[in-house]
């Protein structure tokens, strides 16, 4: 574990990154006290899976119809 504080953190925020990016764990510390921690974002490649909401959505019947006064308010002819 490597614990840095916020001015050495600024000036070596590469090597510290690096560090992180290798698995170490970086600790960056004010007065001494830890503050935050500085990890690698995990990527998730794998392909997206729909239908998890499949049978709690349902669309009205009359989505695609616009209310007159909607309309109206959108220049469109309500007719």
């Amino acid at each position: 574990m490597e614990i840095a504080n916020i001015h050495e953190a600024k000036s070596q925020l590469s090597k510290l990154i690096e560090h992180a990016i290798n698995g170490e764990e970086v600790i960056i510390a004010k007065a001494g006290q830890p503050m935050v921690r500085l990890v690698p974002i995990q990527t998730d490649n794998r392909p997206r899976q729909g239908g998890q909401w499949q049978g709690r959505v349902h669309i009205a019947k009359d989505f695609d119809s616009l209310p007159p006064d909607i309309a109206a308010a959108f220049g469109i002819d309500p007719s």
